[in-house]
């Protein structure tokens, strides 16, 4: 998995495949807070995020565009995981 930044809030999340699948994730600051606590790392939280979504479903079923609150409309267990997982 490659994370790369792209602005202050989008970033770029390639999954290796088969197939290779390129994600764009918006992460607005307040979102990773609530997730993370303050001064959040967002490429971490990415990753845990892709984690828990690869663990769910094939890296072709992930959304190529999507602001990371969306994973919690599918997944309600999402937050709860992330800041158990992640919290500081």
């Amino acid at each position: 998995m490659k994370i790369r930044q792209l602005d202050q809030e989008l970033w770029e999340v390639t999954v290796d495949g088969p197939p290779t699948t390129t994600h764009r994730v918006t992460v607005p600051s307040a979102i990773a807070e609530k997730l993370v606590g303050p001064n959040p790392d967002i490429a971490r939280l990415l990753e845990a995020s892709f984690e828990f979504l690869l663990a769910r479903e094939p890296n072709t079923s992930i959304l190529r565009q999507f602001e990371l609150s969306v994973i919690g409309h599918y997944f309600p267990e999402y937050s709860a995981t992330m800041q158990a997982r992640l919290r500081k």
